[in-house]
């Protein structure tokens, strides 16, 4: 998970491209549109998407992009006139719930209007542009993908403010599409993939409860019970146990994974340590001072050491 100053330093426009940069930038365009390569940008700033587009656009004229599966990740500021830039080229933009994590940095900064539009998704499914759903593991979220369905639903960051209007919101079939359907543009597998159809990869995961009945908030806590790639089962877990493939090995063979039992499970018990009335430190938080918080994994669970006296 990234930390408060990984989000300052996304929250920054970047300086302007230099003649030498553009120059670069240019030529590795070029090799890949020769080569019918698709590519993608990451650019969270629409200063710097206009700079790639100058490019682009260069480039497009002498070798089209046509067929390309190209596209740009985040957008958050991204206008409309660069919307269109990037529809007239046949582009694409995948968004990932990074503002989930850094909606309240952004509104302090910027304020809650410009927050509406970040990034501007039902602008861009109007315009015909291609778009799909992720979260940008794990360099700002984890690959939990039922954050980023919550967060397309609710509009909320995962501290509850509430980021967007109706207009940039989706019911949860909406949502799910820009996850499945959506997504397998980018990987040039649109037509094969994202849904259950006949003739497709039969990718699937049934879930551990309704996704299109359960309440908004309990979307957070949904995973996959069994999953199939390829009409082959991947994963199971629940009442498909007797069905689950060999574990994969840990590696590296310490990590608390092997242990704890994968991703986002709770511990069955609660084992730990909190502030005793005789501990010091309870006092001195409460007056700015900041106890400090030690996951231990043990034989019986999770221990949390709740402060550096030990005062259990």
């Amino acid at each position: 998970m990234a930390s408060a100053a990984d989000f300052e330093d996304m929250l920054q426009p970047r300086p302007d491209m230099s003649p030498t940069m553009e120059s670069e930038l240019k030529a590795v365009v070029q090799y890949l549109a020769e080569n019918r390569w698709p590519f993608r940008m990451h650019a969270t700033y629409n200063e710097t998407i206009s700079r790639a587009l100058d490019v682009y656009e260069a480039v497009n004229r002498e070798i089209p992009f046509e067929g390309l599966h190209w596209f740009f990740d985040h957008c958050e500021t991204i206008t409309d006139r660069n919307l269109e830039r990037v529809k007239a080229m046949g582009g694409g933009i995948a968004v990932q719930n990074r503002m989930a994590f850094q909606g309240e940095y952004f509104v302090e900064r910027y304020g809650a209007q410009q927050a509406r539009r970040t990034p501007p998704i039902r602008r861009m499914i109007e315009m015909g542009i291609p778009v799909g759903a992720g979260t940008d593991a794990t360099r700002v979220s984890s690959y939990n993908p039922f954050l980023s369905l919550y967060w397309l639903i609710t509009g909320k960051t995962v501290g509850g403010l509430n980021l967007y209007t109706e207009e940039n919101q989706f019911d949860r079939g909406e949502a799910l599409k820009l996850y499945t359907v959506g997504s397998s543009w980018f990987s040039t597998e649109d037509g094969k993939k994202g849904a259950v159809a006949l003739g497709q990869l039969a990718d699937l995961a049934v879930l551990s409860a309704d996704y299109f009945s359960i309440s908004e908030e309990e979307i957070k806590q949904l995973e996959s019970v069994l999953t199939m790639v390829g009409g082959k089962i991947v994963y199971a877990t629940e009442e498909f146990s007797s069905l689950a493939p060999p574990a994969l090995p840990v590696s590296p063979d310490w990590s608390p994974v092997k242990g704890y039992g994968g991703y986002a499970k709770g511990s069955k018990q609660s084992l730990g340590a909190s502030h005793s009335a005789a501990c010091s430190h309870a006092a001195g938080e409460t007056q700015g001072e900041k106890s400090w918080h030690v996951p231990v994994l043990g034989e019986f669970g999770l221990w949390e050491l709740g402060c550096d006296c030990f005062a259990f």
